[in-house]
């Protein structure tokens, strides 16, 4: 039995495909939602409440990590869930998978000045990033079985900048954008995140380190928008990106622009990821960008195609 806490976008994958592949699942969310199957079995239940998980996952031979509070409040949201995750983990000798991001490596001279390794330093300087890293640092110092998937902005229908975008692209307005159009950034598909988790939580060699989710070449925001506007038959996008007043501005009342604040410098400045070392190791590769992106307009809303083994978003469902 394999336990899912979070029923998002990517937990939601992990439970369609582990059910297809005749897995019973648990799949625990604080609204007890999710996808209908006789293998998956949904659970109402707080991620940050250690008893109550511990009690939930008894059994469980793999946990995944794939809840995220809101984005204002991870300093004071994620420590008790990441507590929690890794005691019900320790009790159950589960691998605990770990969905991760790369706020940790924060901004130069070790972020994004050049494409982002696994080797490379966890030297954040942001609120969001040291959260990220005191919870990978604890999770290796508690002795447990457990490795982090660490993937950039979602190729995803939700928490992405297709998201952002997709009204006024379908409308024929101008999206306004709070990052740079033309810098270079790495996208990463949540089918792909999703299959690097199961692939990764059932292979020894995975645990105890982090992983790059295999992820295309770098894009604009400019390209990837024109590649869902043209996968989708919208009119050619029209962008727009905001001033850096405009997005200090909106901090005043709107707290996700105020979180966006700090870690801006992901989105004005090349942001590259390089996952050539998931891809030596387990063979995993991306899913090609046109396929990803039909998949998040709506033509296969399991979000399951994938390859090799079948904005870091401001949050996703719990």
């Amino acid at each position: 039995m394999q336990v899912i806490v979070g029923a998002g976008s990517v937990g939601t994958i992990i439970a369609g495909r582990l059910a297809a592949a005749g897995e019973h699942v648990k799949l625990v969310s604080r609204s007890g939602g999710g996808p209908v199957h006789p293998l998956i079995e949904r659970v109402c239940a707080d991620a940050s409440d250690a008893v109550a998980l511990r009690s939930v996952a008894a059994g469980a031979s793999v946990i995944y990590n794939c809840v995220n509070p809101q984005y204002y409040a991870w300093p004071t949201d994620w420590p008790p869930i990441n507590r929690a995750l890794i005691g019900a983990a320790a009790a159950n000798d589960a691998v605990l998978a770990i969905t991760g991001n790369l706020y940790g490596y924060g901004p130069g001279p070790f972020g994004p000045d050049r494409p982002m390794t696994e080797d490379m330093p966890l030297a954040a300087t942001s609120r969001k990033g040291r959260v990220r890293v005191a919870m990978w640092q604890e999770a290796l110092a508690a002795g447990i079985r457990t490795f982090e998937a660490r993937a950039s902005d979602y190729i995803s229908p939700t928490s992405s900048i297709i998201e952002m975008a997709l009204p006024a692209l379908r409308a024929g307005r101008t999206a306004w954008l709070p990052g740079a159009l033309d810098a270079p950034h790495s996208y990463t598909y949540i089918g792909d995140v999703a299959q690097t988790l199961i692939t990764l939580a059932a292979d020894e060699r995975a645990w105890g380190r982090a992983w790059h989710v295999p992820s295309p070449p770098p894009m604009t925001a400019r390209s990837l928008l024109g590649t869902v506007a043209r996968v989708g038959g919208l009119p050619a996008p029209r962008l727009r990106s905001y001033p850096l007043a405009a997005v200090w501005a909106a901090g005043l009342s709107d707290r996700f622009a105020k979180e966006f604040r700090e870690v801006r410098y992901q989105h004005v400045k090349p942001f590259v990821l390089d996952s050539s070392r998931v891809t030596a190791t387990f063979g995993l590769t991306h899913t090609p960008v046109d396929e990803a992106v039909q998949s998040v307009l709506g033509s296969d809303p399991s979000g399951s195609i994938a390859r090799g083994g079948s904005v870091p978003s401001k949050s996703t469902s719990e």
